[in-house]
């Protein structure tokens, strides 16, 4: 079902205006009648009367047809359970009063925290009277502003199995209004819902960090693309994959992004040692290849110079002695020798 506009003028103004008027000479009708009857008892100021009273009973009829629409909303109308149209534009409307405004999400909230509350009815008796308080969103209007679903971090397995948390904030947007009432039951949980389902077939193709063999763009070959370094990447394909499942709802995936990104509680801390030996390893690698590289230095200007003959055991002696001041984690002791050099 595609959407259709309700082409109706804004005239509600025009029609409040008839029914105070016309409110206004019913009652004034029924008095001036009424001390007319009293004085002057006849069968036509009686008629008058009652149809005076009558007008005054059934003249709020055509007040029930009027509908104010703020910027960025819309009215999704139905007569008799037929649709007739949506009102978008902002304004003072009236329209046909038996015309039912619809939208089954009106009373469902989702929270910035990702939870679906919906509103529960309650009635406080209290004193002389009763007070009904409906705690709902406002009226049966559909918000066309681009609205923030965030919806919290869910636990799910990489490409390697390994656990990890991840939560996404998602932007969107009411497209098409009748797609959104009438082809599915609760647009807001249902989007909600095609968010959870899309981020877990995303994130199950990725690893957490940069893994060996793993391809995660389907082109057969092993890429470098990961949960941690690629998040633009993840995100646009998350925001794709949710825009395909919500298409039939009339909704739009402005964007989407990641907020929450760790390993799982369970595995953090040893995969915070595995980082750390793979750091460890990174600096070692460093150090010895600098090393190397100073202790040749050495060597080749003290040749060059001729500062001092050295055979191949006193080169080996100095070369050990320079890669254990130079690769050690404390600094060296030095020790003076006092005596011959042999």
């Amino acid at each position: 079902m595609n959407e259709k506009i309700y082409t109706t003028k804004k005239n509600g103004m025009v029609v409040l205006l008839a029914e105070l008027l016309v409110y206004a000479l019913a009652i004034t009708g029924i008095v001036l009648f009424a001390i007319s009857y009293e004085r002057y008892p006849r069968t036509g100021t009686l008629v008058m009367m009652v149809l005076c009273i009558v007008i005054t009973a059934i003249a709020w009829i055509p007040l029930c047809g009027l509908r104010i629409l703020k910027p960025q909303e819309a009215l999704v109308l139905t007569l008799f359970g037929k649709y007739v149209g949506t009102i978008r534009e902002a304004g003072f409307y009236f329209v046909n009063p038996f015309c039912s405004a619809i939208n089954p999400a009106a009373a469902t909230k989702l929270a910035q925290s990702g939870d679906i509350q919906t509103a529960k009815t309650t009635l406080n008796i209290s004193g002389e009277g009763a007070a009904l308080s409906v705690a709902e969103a406002s009226g049966k209007k559909i918000s066309l502003k681009a609205m923030t679903l965030n919806n919290g971090r869910q636990k799910i397995n990489d490409c390697l199995g390994n656990p990890v948390e991840i939560g996404i904030a998602v932007i969107w947007r009411v497209t098409d209004t009748a797609k959104a009432v009438f082809n599915v039951d609760n647009y807001k949980e249902y989007l909600s819902l095609q968010c959870d389902s899309a981020l877990r077939n995303i994130v199950r193709i990725y690893p957490y960090d940069v893994a060996p063999n793993v391809d995660t763009t389907g082109d057969g070959q092993a890429d470098e693309g990961s949960l941690r370094g690629s998040a633009e990447i993840v995100a646009a394909r998350i925001r794709d994959e949710i825009q395909s499942k919500v298409n039939d709802a009339g909704l739009e995936i402005v964007e989407a992004r990641i907020t929450y990104l760790a390993y799982a509680p369970e595995i953090a801390s040893v995969m915070l040692q595995r980082q750390q030996a793979s750091a460890i390893i990174d600096a070692r690698k460093m150090i010895v290849d600098g090393a190397v590289g100073m202790v040749e230095m050495a060597l080749e200007q003290l040749s060059q110079k001729q500062v001092v003959e050295l055979d191949e055991e006193r080169k080996a002696a100095m070369v050990s002695n320079l890669l254990v001041v130079l690769c050690g984690n404390h600094d060296a002791q030095p020790i003076v020798n006092s005596g011959s050099l042999y």
